[in-house]
């Protein structure tokens, strides 16, 4: 069973900068779309970047110029380079990689990676 396996949260200072990588167990194909998601204390997940396989990304306001999704499909991992952090960006983050292979799509997610930023 195909499991994504997060990475590179922990703390960090205001204005500080973090990496997310999320790397599939094994091969899944083709991404056709990747994400990243977050779950703050008390708050609904939201996403907070999207990418597709054209290349298009999208990002909400809140993270828009600080936030940067990237994929290497070769090694079938995700990334999330997040800069100049807030402590609003602290909470948990999670991956989703929608990919097809052998005439299948599938959906997977991370099991959530905790980001804290706080002086």
């Amino acid at each position: 069973q195909v499991q994504l396996v997060e990475s590179g949260g922990g703390l960090v200072q205001p204005g500080g900068s973090l990496r997310l990588s999320c790397e599939a167990s094994e091969n899944i194909g083709t991404i056709h779309v990747a994400g990243w998601y977050r779950q703050g204390p008390g708050k609904e997940r939201e996403l907070v970047a999207r990418l597709t396989s054209s290349g298009t990304t999208n990002y909400p306001d809140s993270v828009k110029g600080r936030f940067t999704i990237s994929k290497d499909s070769a090694k079938n991992t995700v990334y999330l380079q997040m800069n100049n952090l807030k402590p609003d960006d602290t909470a948990v983050y999670y991956c989703s990689i929608t990919a097809g292979r052998n005439y299948k799509v599938s959906d997977y997610w991370g099991q959530g990676t905790q980001v804290t930023v706080s002086s």
